[in-house]
This record gives structure tokens, C-alpha cells and sequence, in this order.
């Protein structure tokens, strides 16, 4: 699968417009980090499509993010801490999942943090390029998606996940990112990233990206706000729950 979309002509990667059927076209825009108050929020929530809101349990506002998000209309997934391979434990967050905790524990910790996020339909990992690459944790966090009744996004933050082997093992619905907007902070970057967006959605029929709320979230706001216009013209803006209708859920790259 892929991804999604933003902001001004300018860039790297140019935009060339193209003659294209839009008819089976579905994109699907996630936006992450929510649940702290961060940079972005109000901006987000209130561009005018369907997006899929991505939210960290146990912070100041995961409540409050999660249900004014659900209100206006958004999907909400479960944003889940997950161990890296490179950074520091402590931005991870209240209650992470790290390759040091039991099985046990584990599990105890994704169900807390699927109670803590209302509303949410599915999950993804947030940051995690050790522990989606890890088969013990991500057997059990699977098994817990499945027990729930989530689906899940695998963000791709490494090469090496094994989401996608278990997730078909175990029959859990899972996607997979392709496309981020902002992992690099300027306006110029993720402009760069929507234009590439744009072209990706001439030649792919279903397209997955991930953006920010925080550091760079006031700026991906603006992009995908000048944006929107020209995705729905080639596209139709869904949920991640609309891409697995008609779908074998299991299998859905």
C-alpha cells in the first residue's frame, strides 16, 4: 500500500498533472501523535476530510483528543509506544512497549492503552523499529488486536517488521505505511513528500501516509490544507476501515 498527500506546487519531486480515472482511487490520511496537546491539533481536526487520528494513551489529552477527533468525524486508531532501536526510553511515553517486559506484562499493557484511547478501531506503533521487528512482542500485541477486534497499521519505521508475516498467521486485518510527510521538519520537505503523493496516486489505486501533529504539525496542517482540493480530484479520501471493505483483509499490500 501507500500513502498520502499535502501541500503547495513548489519541490523537488514536481506534480504533473495527468488525465486519470478516479473512480477506484481511495486514499487515506493518518495523522499521529495526538493525545498531548501538541502543535497542530485544532488545525488538523478541522481540515475538511476524513481522516484517521492516531492517538498515544495515558497523556494529558488522550481523552480529550480522542473524542472531539471522533466528534468531527475522524477515525481513531490506538498510537502505541513502542521500544526503537536507536533514542531514548523516556520519549517514549507512559506506558511503552519495551523487549524487556514479559509476555505477561506485555499484554497488560496493550489492552490498558487500547482502554485508555475511546473510540479507537484499530492501532499503530509509534516510533518501534526494535519491537516490530521483534516476533515474541509482536505476536502478543497482534493477538491482543485480534482478542479486541483492531486491525493494524504497520508505520514501516524499519525494513525488518515482521507485522505482516504474523498479522497473516494470526488473520489480523493489517496495512502497511509507505509515505511519510514530515520526518524531516520543513515546509519545503513535506511539500517535497506531497507532491510525490500526488504522482503516486496517477499509478496506485489505494495509497496510505502518515503525518504529525507536534514539531512540524502547524506546517503539515497548511500543506494538506492547500492540498485537499487537488486529492479529491484524482481521489476519494477514505478511513483505514473503508480500505479493507471488499477486501481480503489479510492480504491487503
Amino acid at each position: 500500500m501507500l500513502l498520502l498527500f499535502s501541500v503547495v506546487l513548489l519541490a523537488f519531486v514536481p506534480y504533473t498533472a495527468h488525465g486519470t480515472n478516479t473512480k477506484q482511487k481511495q486514499v487515506a490520511i493518518v495523522i499521529d501523535d495526538f493525545g498531548n496537546g501538541m502543535k497542530g491539533t485544532e488545525e488538523i481536526l478541522s481540515l475538511p476530510l476524513q481522516l484517521t487520528i492516531a492517538v498515544m494513551p495515558f497523556l494529558p489529552t488522550t481523552e480529550k483528543d480522542a473524542t472531539l477527533a471522533h466528534k468531527k468525524g475522524h477515525e481513531i486508531i490506538v498510537h502505541l509506544p513502542m521500544e526503537p532501536l536507536h533514542g531514548k526510553k523516556s520519549w517514549l511515553g507512559p506506558g511503552a512497549i519495551t523487549s524487556d517486559l514479559t509476555n505477561d506484562e506485555v499484554r497488560k499493557r496493550v489492552n490498558e492503552a487500547i482502554d485508555a484511547v475511546p473510540h479507537a478501531v484499530g492501532m499503530n506503533n509509534h516510533m518501534g523499529s526494535k519491537i516490530t521487528a521483534d516476533e515474541r512482542v509482536m505476536r502478543i500485541i497482534l493477538e491482543v488486536c485480534k482478542e479486541r477486534g483492531l486491525y493494524y497499521l504497520d508505520s514501516k519505521t524499519t525494513s525488518k517488521s515482521v507485522v505482516a508475516t504474523l498479522a497473516k498467521e494470526l488473520q489480523v486485518p493489517y496495512l502497511e505505511n509507505e509515505l511519510f510527510f514530515d520526518e524531516q521538519y520543513t515546509t519545503k520537505h513535506i511539500i517535497k513528500q506531497a507532491n510525490l503523493l500526488m504522482n503516486k496516486i496517477e499509478v496506485d489505486n489505494e495509497i496510505i501516509a502518515i503525518g504529525h501533529v507536534g514539531v512540524a504539525g502547524e506546517k503539515t496542517a497548511s500543506v494538506l490544507k492547500q492540498y485537499v482540493p487537488l486529492v479529491i480530484q484524482k481521489a476519494k479520501t477514505v478511513t483505514l476501515s473503508e480500505l479493507f471493505i471488499s477486501k481480503d483483509v489479510t492480504d491487503l499490500q
